[in-house]
């Protein structure tokens, strides 16, 4: 894409509205604008990101076996009182009413419909497990939205449902998304640690939160310094093996929010392998059992025609919410530094001489060059100054800067920027896409 053509309305000063790092740099950058209070509408480059992590969601959530679907945003409140969940909710909830003044609601979660979906569509135990996700907006309409997609009214979330004959199976589509979520959060360049949860809204007796560490983080965390070292993503995962040790492992070392801090059992560790932080949430999974399928009355039959309740868990992701979450753990002074695996472009060229024949047509050959490699390229052929360009560039956070110019370009030369750790590095114009390419994997 040239940036010339680029709808990318920058922004020079911080916004007094932002009073956190991911909101001020996303409306710097160009991301996003707010439409109305915790509402926001995603401008190109802020939606290159977006579907760049659902990508990722959906390629992990696919690899565990678990199947995509799509259910509406609009839900009925008959179903959340076939819970017993619609009064209980809370003023979270947007309650409407249709034409033919039916009580509606835009849906704040799912548990309720995707149970309905399982009940009208299974008969018997024979067609469990069954773990189904979308992909979809939600609404919870808080009281004070604040912190830009970290808080607001609308979000785009991943959540998914498993189904399973007894606990035992519910677990291990539990640990299934324990480990999955390890994978994906990993996928996007982030430590994420899982921490026992409260299960608050949602119900049950297991929970873990998924945390990502920030020094803006939203809440106090204390972990075992171990986990951060951790690596999930050089081992082998076979998702219907038993996956309980691996769970263990992540587990076994002291990792809590402050909410479920105990400062006793914390302070057991070695003092130089604790870690206190901040941290923000990405990812909550729940097994609740019976707490939907119960009242609900989702039932199949078993080996010998006797009914069975299913047991249930649920897992969510926020999507959006991991767009700020990322730029809260990975930023500078100068502004985003995208993981290479949800930049929206992996490379920039910045052209700094738009009007000299020989940079524009190398920086042409370049950008074609890089396109046919499948790499995804932003060509700044903007009529500015380097520096703006050079500020621009850092702003938005483009993993790899190739920047061109006639000095180096009259000794077959061009100069390549690293984000990240800010090397720079002179190479023939000539290699310069192979090695990117070999660069970038």
């Amino acid at each position: 894409m040239r940036m010339s053509q680029y709808f990318l309305p920058t922004l020079k000063e911080n916004p007094a509205e932002a009073q956190i790092v991911s909101h001020r740099l996303m409306l710097r950058a160009g991301l996003i604008r707010q439409t109305s209070a915790g509402i926001y509408a995603w401008l190109p480059l802020g939606f290159r990101v977006l579907k760049n992590i659902e990508r990722i969601v959906r390629e992990e959530q696919d690899r565990s076996g678990a199947q995509e679907v799509l259910m509406p945003t609009i839900q009925s409140a008959d179903l959340w009182r076939e819970s017993g969940r619609y009064d209980a909710y809370g003023p979270e909830m947007l309650r409407i009413k249709d034409r033919h003044d039916r009580e509606m609601l835009f849906g704040p979660t799912n548990e309720e419909m995707i149970t309905v979906l399982f009940r009208d569509g299974a008969k018997s135990y024979r067609d469990l497990p069954k773990n189904l996700y979308h992909i979809q907006w939600k609404f919870r309409d808080e009281v004070r939205p604040r912190f830009g997609v970290m808080r607001g009214r609308e979000f785009l979330m991943k959540d998914n449902y498993s189904f399973d004959v007894d606990k035992a199976g519910a677990i291990h589509s539990y640990n299934k998304m324990f480990v999955t979520y390890l994978r994906t959060f990993a996928r996007m360049g982030l430590k994420a640690i899982p921490m026992r949860a409260d299960t608050g809204p949602i119900g049950g007796d297991l929970s873990h939160e998924f945390i990502i560490l920030a020094e803006t983080g939203e809440s106090a965390v204390f972990c075992h310094k171990g986990l951060v070292d951790k690596d999930i993503l050089g081992r082998t995962i076979d998702y219907s093996s038993d996956l309980q040790p691996i769970v263990n492992e992540w587990t076994s070392l002291y990792a809590a929010t402050d909410e479920m801090h105990d400062k006793e059992a914390f302070e057991k560790i070695p003092e130089s392998e604790r870690l206190a932080a901040r941290g923000i949430e990405v990812g909550h999974i729940f097994y609740f059992g019976t707490k939907y399928s119960k009242p609900m009355n989702a039932v199949v039959a078993g080996p010998n025609g006797e009914q069975i309740t299913v047991e249930m868990g649920s897992y969510g992701i926020g999507v959006s919410r991991l767009v700020g979450g990322i730029i809260e753990a990975s930023h500078d002074e100068a502004g985003i530094v995208w993981p290479e695996s949800v930049a929206p472009f992996k490379v920039a060229i910045v052209n700094l001489k738009p009007d000299d024949g020989a940079v524009a047509g190398a920086c042409g050959k370049l950008y074609d060059a890089l396109q046919a490699k499948g790499v995804t390229v932003l060509h700044d052929d903007r009529d500015l100054r380097p520096g703006a360009k050079f500020a621009d560039m850092d702003l938005i956070g483009t993993p790899w800067q190739i920047i061109v110019g006639p000095k180096g370009l009259g000794a077959g030369k061009v100069e390549l920027k690293n984000r990240k750790t800010g090397n720079r590095e002179e190479l023939a114009i000539d290699a310069v896409v192979a090695e990117l390419s070999s660069r970038l994997g």
